[in-house]
């Protein structure tokens, strides 16, 4: 009987399992089979053929007997294709075809039938997690994975081409070294521009403030006056990813299998999901838990056009990652928690016809119908956003008007300005903007004066605000002041009151 050892990994979400692959083969059998035992997932069951086709198509005779594979531990759900590589490497060792020490050796790939290594999602997240907690490891991966690899640090990490290739470099045939780190620029945005909307001057004010707290904002027009221009925008105004920023939003496309060629997603994403989707497409899920759009617009733009044609599930299911910033995601054999701090941008019309208060076109909708569009928005949800914003039809004669605009590179300064006095007021806390501020911290960062108490008390009892309102219209006026560097008074509560919802 001949036995081997082979370390790899898998993952549970973003949370990375240490695996052992143990391959026993028993060469008194008649029959030459193998087995996978240890809870993997229809994809593991199906690397034996894979790795079989693999190793043969690489001129590598298999052995006699029945192969006994066991990935341990036992009562851990493995899941993908990247075991693939491990299997093959530990029967290639069980076999003698490898004879280095493969003890401080990592392996995940998978195999093609032609015993070429093919790219595998999820990769940098399990990098980052092994660099953080492994001296000497050495990884080997497939070569289409190299760029991602390339911006892991404090790692030795080798590739390879083919089955062929890895032996002759695991035997010392073959000189590898193993790949540079390279450290990431983030560039600027690119994309649409600010300057490119004519008038819209209020809403156009009200994005930046979303902008420069985190805040989420709801744009409501009849169709053409310019919602979706406005919202394609938004990314535009954002302040740069930081390199953690980054990394995280890298590790959560990585983990969706999108990260294609990238290396590092080095722009904030901007997702805009239909409003047919399902619950699963926006929470995440699915029988192998994956990210949905509100993870994959993490630190990014998450834009809801026709946003009371979503499910009523749909839209409901986006109160708790509004208000946690994470959705954990139960499946019967699996749970994963993704992040999921996004700023939500939600246009709609009206009413269903799209012409209510216009003043050149007619509503057709009767008031019930009208009513009952709004209605799908539940008070609940509307407490989650912070800035309501109702945007005319924009007239002839400011279409075709030639005055400039501000850019989004103007915006953008006082954008990132905001937020650096955020980062310094909130240093040591685990808060990115005042959008994440809660009721006690507000108490202290926004003191009220005897002018801006008055005014928010009269506010309350007119506009019929809840606590939670009040505590958004809290947050938006510090987000205000800190445009204009300046301690939060009256006139910026008066600014505050005007981007909550009138009717």
């Amino acid at each position: 009987m001949r036995y081997s050892r082979v370390r790899t990994v898998t993952t549970v979400g973003l949370k990375v399992l240490d695996v052992l692959v143990e391959l026993d083969i028993d060469s008194r059998a008649v029959i030459q089979e193998m087995d996978i035992v240890g809870l993997g997932d229809t994809v593991i069951k199906e690397s034996k053929k894979r790795v079989k086709s693999a190793v043969k198509n690489s001129g590598i005779e298999l052995p006699n007997g029945r192969i006994t594979v066991n990935l341990a531990p036992s009562d851990v759900k493995k899941e993908g294709s990247y075991l693939d590589l491990p299997i093959a490497v530990g029967l290639l060792k069980a076999t003698s075809k490898i004879n280095a020490d493969l003890s401080d050796f990592v392996f995940f790939g998978e195999l093609g039938l032609d015993g070429s290594l093919r790219r595998v999602r999820g990769v940098l997240p399990i990098l980052l997690s092994l660099s953080r907690r492994a001296k000497g490891m050495k990884i080997v991966l497939p070569a289409p994975n190299r760029q991602e690899a390339s911006i892991v640090d404090n790692l030795t990490i080798f590739t390879a081409d083919n089955l062929n290739d890895l032996v002759g470099f695991l035997n010392g045939y073959i000189e590898k070294s193993p790949i540079a780190y390279s450290q990431p620029e983030l560039g600027n945005v690119s994309g649409p521009d600010m300057s490119e909307i004519k008038g819209q001057e209020f809403a156009k004010r009200a994005s930046e403030v979303a902008a420069a707290g985190g805040h989420n904002i709801s744009l409501r027009g009849s169709p053409g006056c310019g919602k979706t221009m406005l919202a394609r925008r938004i990314p535009s105004i954002l302040p740069p990813l930081t390199m953690e920023e980054a990394i995280e939003t890298t590790m959560i496309y990585s983990v969706a299998g999108l990260l294609g060629e990238k290396g590092l997603i080095k722009e904030r994403p901007f997702r805009s999901p239909h409003h047919t989707a399902s619950t699963t497409s926006i929470v995440g899920g699915g029988n192998d838990a994956k990210p949905g759009e509100i993870s994959l617009a993490h630190n990014g733009v998450l834009f809801m056009d026709e946003f009371p044609e979503f499910r009523r599930d749909v839209i409901e299911a986006l109160r708790q990652p509004l208000e946690d910033g994470v959705i954990t995601v139960a499946r019967a054999k699996l749970t994963a928690t993704y992040p999921a701090r996004f700023m939500m941008v939600a246009a709609q019309n009206p009413c269903p016809c799209g012409w209510y208060g216009d003043k050149t076109r007619e509503c057709t909708c009767s008031w019930y119908d009208i009513q009952r569009y709004n209605r799908k928005i539940s008070g609940p949800m509307e407490d989650r956003i912070d800035i309501f914003v109702d945007m005319p039809r924009l007239d002839f004669d400011k279409y075709m008007e030639n005055s400039t605009t501000e850019s989004s590179d103007e915006i953008r300064k006082r954008v990132i300005a905001a937020r650096k006095r955020q980062s310094e007021r909130y240093e040591g806390m685990s808060i990115f903007s005042n959008s994440q501020l809660g009721h006690a911290l507000l108490k202290e960062y926004v003191p009220l004066d005897t002018a801006s108490r008055s005014l928010l008390s009269a506010a309350m009892d007119k506009m019929k605000l809840t606590a939670r309102a009040i505590d958004r219209v809290l947050k938006v006026a510090l987000t205000v002041a800190d445009l204009e560097e300046s301690k939060v008074e009256a006139r910026h509560i008066a600014e505050a009151l005007q981007y909550r919802r009138k009717t």
